[in-house]
């Protein structure tokens, strides 16, 4: 077959414009047939229909008081100076909240502001107003009164006002039926075991299914399909007779495989193939038998930011409902950001209040990296045309969580370690709705943030050449005139990572430059790497003798993957990466990981709690079964500025 190239890189705005102007030509939009469902299975059900009031409510006069049932004539005059006194029977009823109102009576009077004289007398001394304290049939509601109107979204209190006006079941828009065909003769189910080089765990169709259900659909998964044409064909067909949308998942590129485009071509009409956004750029969009068909992309973040983008109001539109825009704040970046010229790119990114502001960090935007969508607090749209954003520059962030918890949010910008993981569960579990949003740009980079005032603490490991000692000569150096706390974290031992038996026989730096061996660094400014530099200084290794030297990585667990996979030979880490992986570390030097604090972060509430778990041992031994930490005087203060 041959290969379906792009249409054209299509804006966003005209393929939305292209899109919905289809759907509405083919009567994809109408909203979805009526069902009639008992009310306890309503909850967030859209209502078909125009719901009125079968029974009044209440639906008789009755007592809204414990006290006596009276006509509020006899009570005139009753005053503490004049009481006047009522005749139990004739003139007055004891009744209880929710009691019918006994017939002639019109009123009645708290059971605290009646005396009992005994021989059936009652003493009442202040007077009441007709229909005081009684609710009076209809208050609440009146029979055949519009209860809810047509496309509403039916809440918890909702069930229980269509209960009182006498309804046991609703007509509510049938869900929408969303048909997710994968696609890929790499996908493999989740549990295959064990996975082959090149096997993808097909886990798109898993979060597709969820957003759906978010949205008030009913997703249907369909099995995985390998990439035969005819085969697709057959299915996107089975799933267009039984579904309203059918969503093909990948396939939708410029691969000799890639035949989505060409199937929605073949069946309906291909509207879209190409839109001009990052991730997601391979978007297919297309009507077919007077339905909405979608190629999603496979890249997981694609998938997931193209889904909210067109599959998410289509979902709600036949249930005849909006789609509420998240909040927007404004934010500040926290690096600069380049940009492709043209293309809308949406950026995730880790926000919290530092300060008086909100402050963005940037997390991956690889299209593939579906954990930057599990850690983002918000997406920033960097529009087409701008080449992208300065460091400092204010942003619309829009919101994926709560201001209240990105104010619980502890922002650490700096060197990468796997305690801060623990520390970041351990605050969650403490501190309900906080987190700690973690930026790895290396020690330095951390201590050049908090100068910026975009963070609250910065790990750091920086080794002073001349003093011997961790972290003090940079603070002094790149935070001078700031007041600030250094916290020690633990003692940590650096290593070679290698594979399991180190089959090269590694056993020190001078083993790196050795003919054949690949390195895997970690980038500039970061603590392992200005260690490293150090020791090969001290060795009088030149970093050019070094296969590999340039490849960066920015977390130890990234070295301990280039390791796993043969990407490297060797990186340097610490000991915990390599179990995390089990690889085979070889012990070379222990140094110091502290927190570097600025004083009005160290004061505030927002890390009272981050410095409490600290200090708790419990926290210290779930780090020290890591491996490779000393744990002796975590929490601990060792230098103040």
């Amino acid at each position: 077959m041959p290969r379906e190239m792009y249409l054209e890189d299509i804006p966003l705005e005209e393929a939305h414009a292209r899109f919905w102007s289809a759907l509405e030509r083919a009567g994809a939009l109408v909203p979805l047939p009526a069902e009639e469902i008992p009310i306890d299975r309503a909850l967030g059900r859209v209502t078909a229909a125009a719901v009125f009031a079968r029974l009044s409510v209440p639906h008789y006069h009755a007592s809204a008081m414990d006290g006596i049932a009276v006509r509020a004539d006899d009570t005139l005059g009753a005053s503490e100076t004049s009481p006047i006194q009522l005749e139990l029977g004739p003139q007055a009823i004891w009744v209880d909240t929710g009691d019918p109102l006994p017939p002639d009576t019109n009123a009645v009077i708290m059971a605290e502001q009646v005396q009992e004289l005994g021989g059936g007398r009652l003493e009442i001394m202040a007077a009441v107003a007709p229909w005081q304290h009684v609710r009076s049939m209809g208050e609440d509601l009146v029979a055949t009164e519009l209860v809810l109107p047509e496309n509403h979204v039916l809440g918890a209190v909702d069930l229980g006002a269509l209960t009182a006006a006498g309804h046991t079941c609703v007509s509510v828009r049938r869900r929408p039926r969303v048909a997710i065909l994968p696609t890929g003769s790499e996908l493999v189910e989740a549990g295959a075991s064990p996975l082959a080089p090149g096997a993808i765990v097909d886990f798109n169709s898993v979060v597709l299914a969820g957003q759906v259900r978010e949205w008030g659909g009913d997703p249907l998964r369909l099995p995985i399909t390998p990439d035969d044409r005819d085969l697709l064909v057959t299915r996107v067909r089975e799933a267009l007779a039984q579904c309203d949308v059918v969503v093909i998942n990948a396939g939708s590129s410029a691969g000799s495989e890639d035949y989505t485009a060409g199937i929605v071509r073949e069946l309906g009409e291909l509207l879209v193939h190409g839109v001009a956004i990052r991730p997601g750029h391979p978007l297919v969009l297309g009507v077919a038998s007077g339905k909405a068909l979608i190629g999603l992309p496979g890249y997981p973040v694609s998938a997931i930011l193209t889904s909210e983008l067109f599959l998410k109001p289509l979902v709600y539109r036949l249930q005849a409902v909006s789609v509420a825009p998240r909040p927007v704040a404004k934010a500040t970046m926290t690096r600069k950001l380049l940009s492709p010229m043209g293309e809308d790119e949406y950026v995730r990114v880790k926000l919290g209040e530092v300060g008086d502001r909100l402050i963005a960090a940037p997390l991956s935007r690889g299209a593939g990296v579906i954990m930057s969508m599990v850690r983002a607090d918000g997406l920033v749209r960097i529009p087409r045309f701008f080449e992208g954003v300065h460091a400092g520059a204010l942003v619309d962030a829009e919101l994926l969580r709560s201001m209240d918890d990105i104010r619980k949010t502890v922002v650490c910008i700096g060197s990468h370690d796997l305690a801060l993981d623990l520390l970041s569960n351990a605050l969650a579990r403490r501190t309900p709705g906080a987190s700690l949003a973690s930026a790895n740009v290396g020690s330095l980079g951390g201590l050049l943030a908090l100068s910026r005032g975009e963070a609250h603490l910065a790990g750091s490991h920086l080794l002073d050449e001349n003093s011997g000692k961790y972290n003090v000569a940079y603070i002094q150096r790149h935070l001078a005139g700031r007041s600030v706390v250094l916290m020690h974290l633990a003692g940590r031992v650096q290593g070679l990572i290698v594979p399991h038996g180190n089959p090269r026989g590694l056993s020190s730096l001078r083993d790196l430059a050795a003919p054949g061996v690949q390195f895997v660094n970690r980038q500039r400014g970061s603590g392992t790497r200005v260690l490293l530099d150090y020791q090969l200084r001290q060795l009088g290794i030149s970093p050019t003798a070094i296969g590999g030297y340039e490849r960066e990585q920015y977390t130890h667990l990234a070295v301990a993957a280039d390791v796993a996979s043969g990407a490297a030979d060797v990186g340097l880490g610490i000991l915990a990466a390599a179990r995390a992986l089990e690889l085979d570390f070889v012990p070379l030097f222990n140094e110091e990981y502290q927190l570097v604090i600025p004083r009005e972060h160290y004061d505030s509430a927002v890390l009272a709690p981050v410095l409490s778990i600290l200090r708790d041992q419990s926290f210290a031994a779930e780090v020290s079964a890591l491996g490779g930490y000393d744990v002796t005087n975590m929490g601990r203060v060792v230098y103040e500025q």
